[in-house]
């Protein structure tokens, strides 16, 4: 007679895309390496880096690695699905998506697995142990008034991490410590390369709730991010025309009505008509090109979750 049989052990691997900031990563390893709770794989997409990134990966030794450098800069947004696709091919249980210039305590990565939750998020601090959190707790799709959809962000709701309950329900997310099951991926897929940079981690998030699966942020899975946010890009920028561009397929994809599926070419129109007075044309150039093809992008289908078998 035997006894009862003791539950496997899920499997994780931690996802990780990089471009040109090798101390960052350098850093960010050491924190994936200090973890009590050890990965069973670390995948870096390295992005074409044209910095000393090869070399720092060359040298770990410390970690069950993984690196794929691509021939060309993917993005974030590529590069997540590249790795998000690695990791659900070889059969992992769960998968971490974090960014390179953050670094887990040492317990952040325990919390997450021994939580049954399909898709959690850890919380964010700054150097200085300050809740820098912006996931959203309220993203509104609803209202076309709402020029920005986030109306609230953990941060906003908590003045600290010691303020915030254990869990957390969250609207949306950020690739900087989001944790899914491989059922999130076989019923949403793999997160949406043609983003390029920014929104890819909104739209992921929204395909996740529309799902049916609810995002948590875990207050003790902590993350320290090494840099201060910059959230204010210059629209005037070729990181402007992404910014504008990804915003509107958000609306025209997840707008709970037309209204709001409509507000991307009234935001159009209002840039235009503020930016061109002001001798602002590379902002709106941006903006016209933002407008026209946002509407490809909404309608392409963000690619499928690839045939793969579990580890277990």
């Amino acid at each position: 007679m035997t006894g009862p049989q003791a539950e496997p052990v899920e499997t994780v691997a931690i996802v990780v895309v990089t471009y040109n900031r090798a101390d960052l990563l350098s850093r960010g390893l050491d924190g994936l390496a200090a973890l009590t709770r050890r990965p069973d794989a670390v995948i870096v997409v390295d992005n074409a880096s044209t910095d000393h990134t090869p070399e720092v990966l060359a040298a770990r030794t410390d970690l069950p690695l993984q690196v794929i450098r691509t021939d060309e800069n993917l993005g974030g947004a590529g590069g997540f699905e590249l790795g998000t696709r690695t990791a659900y091919e070889q059969g992992f249980d769960r998968i971490w998506l974090i960014d390179d210039d953050v670094v887990p305590e040492p317990g952040c990565l325990g919390v997450l697995v021994d939580h049954p939750g399909p898709a959690l998020m850890s919380v964010r601090q700054d150097l200085s142990g300050a809740l820098c959190e912006k996931a959203a707790t309220v993203f509104d799709l609803r209202n076309p008034l709402a020029i920005r959809p986030k109306r609230e962000m953990v941060e906003d709701r908590y003045a600290t991490r010691e303020e915030m309950p254990a869990e957390v329900p969250l609207h949306n997310v950020a690739f900087e410590g989001f944790m899914v099951h491989r059922r999130v991926v076989e019923a949403v897929g793999l997160p949406d390369p043609g983003f390029f940079i920014f929104y890819d981690d909104v739209d992921y998030a929204l395909r996740t709730r529309r799902a049916g699966f609810p995002i948590l942020g875990l207050r003790d899975a902590v993350l320290v991010r090494q840099l201060s946010f910059d959230q204010q890009h210059d629209m005037r920028s070729w990181k402007g025309y992404y910014m504008y561009r990804n915003l509107f397929v958000v609306h025209l994809r997840y707008g709970e009505n037309p209204l709001v599926r409509l507000k991307p070419f009234l935001i159009a129109l209002v840039v235009l008509l503020l930016a061109l007075p002001r001798g602002r044309f590379d902002e709106a150039g941006n903006v016209l090109r933002a407008a026209r093809d946002a509407p490809r992008v909404a309608r392409t289908p963000p690619p499928t979750a690839p045939t793969a078998t579990p580890l277990r």
